[in-house]
């Protein structure tokens, strides 16, 4: 039910009416996404019909996948929806071939068992693996908040297979500079520039930003609890040594 062109609404009857959270229309409104124009005598956010309007095309986007961020930009004609909808078509693909994966798997596994009526628990073994594999694909984002999700989203189209072998290369040849630079000065040259190196690498995937910073830094403290597959694909990083991590924030707290 669309709201009369004529009528404004206050926070919680605008939810209402249009099946979101009150907590969602901040959210909206804190972000740039949703502001409504009007306000009452006492203060109180007022939606009105174009809000509405505006709420759908949120929505619709949400739904296809898009980040926060990425809906902002495009309803404000800054970003071109052809190639955001390319992309997240792309996504959504590799997404149906792993959901089809599983179905296949699982439809193995009933044909197996009708077959021969016994448990093949190598067939289970498979649709546990396939199943583990769309459960885990946001095992890291319990580290983040909501915001830095977004953000994170947002940088993933730069994030290449190439870049990424690059980078795991750089920060190994620097966590073993740094580890042989351990008896050095933290605030001289030497230890300064490691500290640059390493403050570049963080931000090359963090992008600067202080909040993906703090979810990066809980998730690799927490890097014992990691999902088994994370666990091996991260098995070739290098690892990082209490005293190589105390160094590196000794030399930047230098530098400050």
């Amino acid at each position: 039910m669309k709201p009369d062109p004529t009528q404004t609404f206050k926070a919680q009857e605008f939810a209402r009416l249009a099946g979101v959270t009150v907590r969602a229309l901040h959210h909206y409104d804190r972000l740039g996404l949703l502001k409504p124009k009007h306000r009452s005598s006492a203060g109180y956010r007022l939606y009105s019909a174009p809000d509405f309007a505006r709420l759908e095309q949120i929505v619709v986007l949400k739904f296809l996948g898009m980040s926060l961020q990425q809906i902002k930009r495009l309803l404000a004609a800054e970003g071109n929806l052809a190639e955001a909808l390319r992309r997240q078509r792309h996504v959504l693909t590799e997404k149906r071939i792993q959901i089809d994966r599983a179905i296949q798997a699982i439809s193995n596994a009933q044909q197996a068992f009708a077959a021969t009526r016994t448990r093949d628990w190598r067939l289970l073994q498979i649709i546990t693996q396939e199943i583990g594999m769309q459960n885990n694909m946001d095992w890291s984002k319990k580290y983040y908040s909501a915001d830095a999700q977004e953000k994170i989203e947002e940088r993933k189209h730069v994030w290449s297979p190439e870049l990424q072998e690059r980078v795991t290369r750089e920060w190994t040849e620097l966590v073993a500079e740094v580890e042989a630079a351990l008896g050095e000065d933290p605030a001289a040259a030497k230890a300064q520039a490691l500290a640059a190196r390493w403050r570049k690498l963080v931000e090359g995937f963090t992008g600067g930003d202080p909040e993906i910073t703090k979810g990066l830094k809980a998730m690799w403290r927490d890097k014992a609890n990691w999902p088994a597959f994370a666990q091996k694909a991260y098995g070739n990083k290098p690892t990082i040594k209490p005293e190589v991590q105390a160094f590196i924030e000794k030399a930047m707290q230098a530098g400050k």
